[in-house]
């Protein structure tokens, strides 16, 4: 997973990417079996939380869930500028 921060339209945005495969482990670790088979079958293997935002909120997932899994050490300490 990586994260940067980008010059968007409406000033800076925080740009993040994250492995499929990892998702899916943290929701599975979670118990959160059906989220994990909806991410394995409906999003691509590299996540882009801009780029894929739809998708995310199509499985019940949105970039603020993510954002705080994040923050909460949910994914590691693999986040990188």
């Amino acid at each position: 997973m990586t994260g940067s921060t980008l010059p968007g339209t409406d000033g800076w945005r925080n740009q993040v990417k994250l492995d499929k495969q990892e998702l899916v482990r943290v929701l599975r670790t979670e118990g959160d079996n059906d989220t994990a088979d909806k991410v394995e079958r409906d999003l691509p293997d590299a996540i882009d939380t801009d780029q894929h935002g739809d998708e995310l909120a199509a499985v019940g997932l949105d970039r603020t869930q993510l954002m705080a899994k994040l923050a909460g050490g949910g994914f590691g300490t693999t986040l990188s500028p």
